[in-house]
């Protein structure tokens, strides 16, 4: 057993989430009709993963500012969240995001600086880990590589490319990790393919195991090294904001692949925990905890509506 079972490592944010509202227009004002504080960026991905019962830990940095205590003191109260690894930086501003959220979209205004981004070098060795999430836009770093080496399965992600290029040339980086979860408009733009099925092939064919996550429509998935294939819808549910719901997705993803579960088993957890926290405001605020996964299993077996997958492993980890 590791000693850690997941590490999320990238840029850590204070979101400022307003809901029901887009974006205005120029010289123009509009109110939302819900308002929450959250750590944001990789810290949604570190408090789902506690809060759905993995040994979590969490590397990046936050300033000693205001928005920095605030982040701080939410994270501190997460059970099974380690913050060893998350760096206090007095002279610099923690990253701080406006999301403008409906529920369909969301668009998201942010101020970051350098020094928060992830640390090249950590100031405390890790121990074990069973898996760990980075970025791969700005490069891998070092850690990373050891981590690799010693077993750790590593899986990377991206985000929006603010000058819409999308260059191809990143997705070289992928011989760094050991899986890539794309969301569909990513997986698309630096495939230069037109659906969601060719890119998810172009991808397999640099790193072994890809998903691509699709909202509301679920996600697809392949791990070229046993052939074992996937598409698993989403359930229809009442969405109030999509902040945040990709960060869910990956860490029940994670979580599932780091307890020996399927490919299938570990998507259909992970579009169902995406799903919960979709029906609230906030993101890292809004991931589901362990009793609302049994609860939501439970309801959608009594209906119908469950993917296959071995749900019976999924319980048991949720209710151990």
């Amino acid at each position: 057993m590791p000693d850690l079972d997941l590490v999320f490592g990238g840029r850590v944010f204070c979101d400022l989430v307003m809901s029901g509202v887009t974006a205005p227009a120029a010289g123009a004002e509009v109110f939302a009709d819900g308002f929450a504080v959250a750590p944001g960026g990789t810290a949604t991905r570190a408090v789902a993963g506690a809060r759905l019962g993995f040994r979590t830990a969490l590397v990046g940095a936050t300033g000693t500012d205001l928005f920095g205590a605030a982040v701080r003191s939410t994270l501190a109260a997460e059970e099974r969240l380690d913050l060893r690894w998350l760096a206090k930086l007095p002279d610099a501003h923690t990253a701080v995001t406006v999301a403008l959220t409906n529920a369909a979209d969301r668009s998201f205004i942010t101020y970051e600086e350098r020094a928060t981004w992830l640390p090249d070098v950590l100031p405390v060795p890790l121990p074990s880990v069973g898996a760990c999430h980075v970025g791969i836009a700005e490069g891998v770093p070092a850690w990373v590589a050891d981590v690799r080496a010693a077993g750790t399965l590593v899986v990377g992600g991206v985000g929006w490319d603010e000058t819409e290029q999308w260059d191809t040339a990143l997705l070289d980086r992928l011989s760094a990790v050991d899986a890539f979860v794309p969301n569909e408009d990513e997986a698309l733009a630096y495939t230069r393919t037109s659906d969601a099925e060719a890119a998810l092939d172009a991808l397999a064919r640099r790193t072994g195991l890809v998903v691509i996550t699709r909202g509301a429509a679920g996600a697809i998935a392949v791990d070229a090294g046993t052939g074992e294939r996937c598409e698993i819808p989403a359930p229809r549910v009442a969405a109030v904001d999509p902040t945040g719901a990709g960060d869910c997705f990956v860490a029940a993803f994670c979580g599932g692949r780091t307890a020996g579960w399927s490919l299938t088993t570990s998507v259909a957890f992970a579009v169902l925990a995406a799903s919960l926290s979709v029906q609230r405001l906030g993101g890292s605020s809004a991931a589901p905890t362990r009793t609302e996964l049994v609860a939501a299993i439970t309801w959608h077996r009594e209906h119908g509506s469950l993917p296959t997958a071995d749900w019976g492993q999924v319980l048991e980890h949720l209710q151990g």
